[in-house]
């Protein structure tokens, strides 16, 4: 889901580095260069528009949860379940063709990704029963696991000659902000506007469609794409030099990704049923906000460096839990938006210190799957904890759950953070 510029996402990169084309080699030799630069930046941020068309579509129905409640019955366990069949989607893809985008190109994978985003968004509009939300929340993890790595790799190499840092921030962004727009759009239509459980996907079914259209007109930037048969399912890895930094940063990771997934996931409902906040454009606009400020922390990182951002990150996340307790316990919406705002510069300097540290400890030749197997802890913590919060919340109640649910990632958290205050991981130049 976040990417910090290495190149090599969530699986894509690392192998086509070699075969991708600079902006230089696509560009028409007789053009002046401020006409080259000016060609790729547009080519960069469209490449950008579409990642977070596609991202976008994964929180869609964030806010929409209770209203589905209502027309299905189910109950809170149902919701986390549905909520966490995205994440499965998405380990599924990273361990099977992660790398997919480097053997076939970054455009077939997009497209394909593209296509699942679109089934999703019929799955959705065609909601006459359960099974449909699953098969829908199922498709778009397929079409975040394609678009994780290999749209990010996309719009770095998209980028002019020397914009790599720029580049990053729009990849970022892309991503982030994609994530944030999807419950934000959702519950503005669904408070403002007819239909409010089939507007917010045709409106998405329509910016699919005119993505695939706009990935039609970009260059492809890998050479000599191989055939799909080519691919190989990459196996998670773990080398025994990457262990003491990966264990604490995995922690770190898991936990930001654990307070997303039960923030995002049921915070409408309490919203809705504690704090009598019905307005689902509010709801939506709670959630948006996490997301945004998880984007903020990413992009501290470049300035705070990796050493300091893991344990802070860590230290901010600890904050992020203890406001969200306290709004669980004190039933105030400030807190919840507090929660919110601080968990998602937490959860944001936390992954991108993780993911650069760990690709830093890597070896050349295993830093790929090294990734791929932290990508995979990470979206364990969208799972299993949401599910398990879910499982509680029926004997115990909403409130009790997530409390629950905070004593547990604290406990993981404090261990990690001063493990990682007592052993800084190193700094090294990329």
């Amino acid at each position: 889901m976040i990417d910090d510029g290495e190149g090599d996402g969530a699986g894509d990169g690392g192998a086509a580095a070699a075969r991708a084309e600079s902006p230089a080699d696509r560009a028409d030799a007789t053009d002046a260069p401020s006409g080259r630069a000016g060609r790729g930046w547009t080519r960069c941020l469209l490449a950008g528009a579409v990642f977070a068309v596609c991202m976008a579509g994964t929180t869609l129905p964030t806010p929409l949860y209770p209203l589905y409640q209502e027309k299905f019955g189910f109950s809170e366990l149902t919701v986390t379940v549905v909520y966490a069949v995205y994440a499965f989607g998405v380990i599924g893809v990273l361990l099977l063709v992660g790398n997919a985008s480097d053997t076939v190109g970054r455009r077939p994978a997009l497209f394909w990704g593209l296509g699942f985003a679109a089934a999703s968004a019929v799955c959705f509009l065609s909601a006459s029963a359960l099974g449909w939300l699953y098969a829908g929340r199922l498709l778009s993890g397929l079409a975040a696991g394609l678009f994780t790595g290999a749209a990010t790799a996309y719009v770095m190499e998209l980028a002019p000659p020397g914009g790599a840092s720029r580049a990053t921030f729009v990849a970022t962004a892309a991503n982030m902000g994609g994530l944030g727009c999807g419950p934000l759009l959702a519950g503005l239509l669904a408070e403002y506007a007819p239909a409010p459980l089939v507007l917010p996907f045709a409106v998405h079914l329509a910016l699919v469609a005119l993505s695939a259209l706009v990935l039609l007109r970009l260059p492809e930037t890998v050479r000599d794409p191989r055939p799909l048969s080519t691919v190989r399912p990459r196996r998670p890895a773990l080398p025994p030099q990457v262990r003491a930094v990966f264990v604490p940063a995995a922690i770190a990771s898991f936990v930001g990704f654990a307070l997303f997934g039960v923030f995002t996931s049921v915070s409408p409902a309490f919203l809705g049923r504690y704090l009598h906040v019905d307005n689902h454009a509010v709801s939506g606009l709670v959630v948006a906000l996490a997301f945004f400020a998880s984007t903020a922390g990413q992009l501290a990182v470049s300035r705070v460096g990796v050493a300091r951002s893991l344990p802070l990150g860590c230290a901010v996340l600890f904050v992020g839990l203890l406001s969200l307790a306290g709004a669980l316990y004190a039933d105030l919406l400030v807190l919840v938006v507090l929660a919110a705002l601080v968990g998602g510069i937490g959860q944001g300097l936390a992954f991108r210190a993780a993911l650069s540290a760990v690709a830093q400890a890597a070896p050349a030749a295993h830093r790929a799957a090294v990734i791929s197997t932290l990508f995979v802890v990470a979206y364990t913590g969208i799972s299993l904890p949401v599910i398990g919060v879910g499982l509680l919340a029926d004997p115990l109640g909403l409130e009790e759950a997530g409390l629950v649910f905070i004593a547990t990632m604290l406990l993981l958290i404090v261990p990690a953070a001063g493990y990682l205050l007592r052993r800084p991981v190193r700094e090294e130049g990329r």
